[in-house]
């Protein structure tokens, strides 16, 4: 590193030590500081060898307390966006404090190695209780990426940093759903989770007719701290390349990478305890996985009755995600939310990451407001305290996953009470893909299948003209068993044609 960049560092350190303990902005806050690749890097590092201080949260007496639409009403003028009107295919509207939001949170905008911070302006927002206009430099809760995502010359919002390290993103057509985090620590321990948080922002002026944009996050809370470097290009598909640098402040077991969130809240496969006109409602309705050995497994999402934690072992992992698969409005019969419309998440790995597994939690939620689904790669030996830990990865936010797949995948899973057994669950599994695409005059299909506990009975396999698909049903006799996990693959006589479904069964 530059001397002169880690002096910058170091004093931006300082000014945000300053702010995190409530103390006024220092003189000469606003001046520029050198800015390389190394910079959010250096101040991660140095936060983490010093005791955790929260950013501000004080707010001005008329912005405490409010509610959401109080909130909401507070609306960022276009014209002020941070690089509106210069032809760049990007700009940057930034949200008030208040409400669920009110760290302070810094934004500094970087151009040819030079940061320098963002003011707030009350005149960034418009108003409809003049109240709510304060004077005070309150700085920024967040902030929102545009582009011309969907109509050419159009600006929309594609991309959201707001509330601790959440993120969220689009793709071209699509609505808002699961979002994304920095890091999770503690997710599903009943002890409770700790929230890390970004508590700094810094955005890369991007040069004219480029279509990705840079953004670096300070990442801090009282466990670690951490850099991150995110390349985000917005289309058909919306590419995050992230760049995360950790330093665990203690050691942790409980360590998330790439962590996703989510929520579902019932569909065919589990809707016992819903009252609801709609077919489905969901973010997402599977965890897929493409394991280190090749494996493709896919987990149908539960709304279980008690909290559920799975953990999916692995080394050196392809990818996991959690996806929508249904895409069409008659899977859901919603003209609100448009869950047809939601982006599915896929992770990448980039370079090895080593033993370690995909985790999965699963929260009751009793309606479709809580996000009640995460998972997230967990590392085998956890994060040391005093180490720097380096994950790289891609995330890809769309329709589906980026790779092609010759397997046939699950379309539907649907269970529900036997008609011969009050006690017994039947289970409908519909596969649709590319090994149905050109069959011989009598094809061959039988399910492979295992359970933990219990037994599978009365399995038929049967081909779905309309679904251009396949379709095996089995019956499932639990016996005594409070939790079995099943197993199935689709199979010819000449093994496998299909990812394989693994689910977990409880009462």
């Amino acid at each position: 590193m530059k001397a002169g960049t880690a002096l910058s560092a170091l004093s931006a350190l300082s000014a945000l030590s300053l702010v995190g303990m409530g103390a006024a902005r220092p003189a000469g806050a606003a001046e520029s500081s050198n800015f390389d690749s190394t910079t959010v890097r250096t101040l991660a590092h140095q936060l983490s060898q010093q005791a955790y201080q929260p950013p501000s949260q004080t707010l001005p007496a008329p912005l405490r307390n409010l509610n959401f639409d109080q909130y909401s009403s507070m609306a960022f003028r276009s014209e002020q966006a941070l690089w509106h009107g210069e032809n760049l295919g990007f700009d940057v509207e930034f949200f008030p404090r208040g409400y669920l939001y009110a760290p302070r949170i810094e934004m500094n905008e970087v151009i040819d190695g030079q940061s320098r911070p963002i003011t707030f302006n009350p005149d960034m927002f418009t108003y409809n209780d003049p109240a709510l206009r304060v004077s005070d430099d309150i700085g920024f809760a967040g902030l929102r990426l545009r582009a011309p995502i969907n109509t050419p010359g159009v600006m929309e919002e594609f991309c959201v940093f707001l509330g601790a390290s959440y993120f969220r993103a689009v793709a071209k057509g699509q609505n808002y759903g699961l979002s994304a985090r920095g890091f999770a620590n503690g997710t599903g321990d009943p002890a409770g989770e700790e929230f890390a948080l970004f508590r700094a922002f810094w955005l890369e002026k991007p040069k004219a007719g480029v279509d990705s944009v840079v953004v670096h996050a300070l990442l801090d809370s009282p466990s670690l701290a951490g850099a991150f470097r995110f390349t985000i290009r917005p289309g058909e598909t919306t590419v995050f390349d992230v760049q995360s640098y950790l330093y665990p402040r203690k050691t942790l077991a409980e360590s998330g990478i790439a962590p996703l969130t989510g929520m579902f809240y019932f569909d065919a496969n589990d809707r016992a305890r819903v009252d609801d006109w709609r077919p489905a409602a969901h973010d997402s309705e599977g965890l897929l996985m493409w394991t280190g050995s090749s494996q493709q497994l896919w987990r149908p999402l539960r709304n279980p009755r008690d909290l559920q934690f799975s953990a999916f072992s692995d080394v050196r992992p392809h990818g996991f995600g959690l996806m929508q698969r249904k895409r069409a409005f008659t899977d859901f019969e919603d003209v609100a939310l448009n869950y047809e419309k939601r982006p599915s998440l896929w992770i990448e790995p980039i370079g090895d990451w080593g033993a370690g597994a995909v985790d999965l939690v699963e929260i009751p939620t009793p309606n479709e407001v809580n996000d009640n689904i995460v998972s997230f790669w967990r590392p085998q030996d956890g994060l040391t305290a005093g180490r720097e830990y380096i994950f790289t990865y891609r995330m890809y936010w769309g329709w589906d996953t980026p790779w092609p797949t010759r397997l046939a995948r699950i379309a539907a899973t649907r269970v529900g009470e036997s008609t011969d057994d009050s006690h017994t669950r039947f289970f409908d599994l519909d596969f649709v893909g590319a090994p149905f695409d050109h069959l011989p005059e009598n094809p061959h299909f039988h399910l492979q299948c295992r359970t933990s506990a219990g037994e599978i009975r009365n399995v038929v396999v049967e081909p779905v003209p309309p679904i251009h698909g396949w379709r095996s049903t089995f019956e499932f006799a639990p016996g005594d068993a409070k939790v079995a996990e099943l197993n199935c693959v689709l199979a010819d006589d000449n093994g496998p044609v299909s990812e394989e479904w693994v689910y977990r069964w409880t009462p």
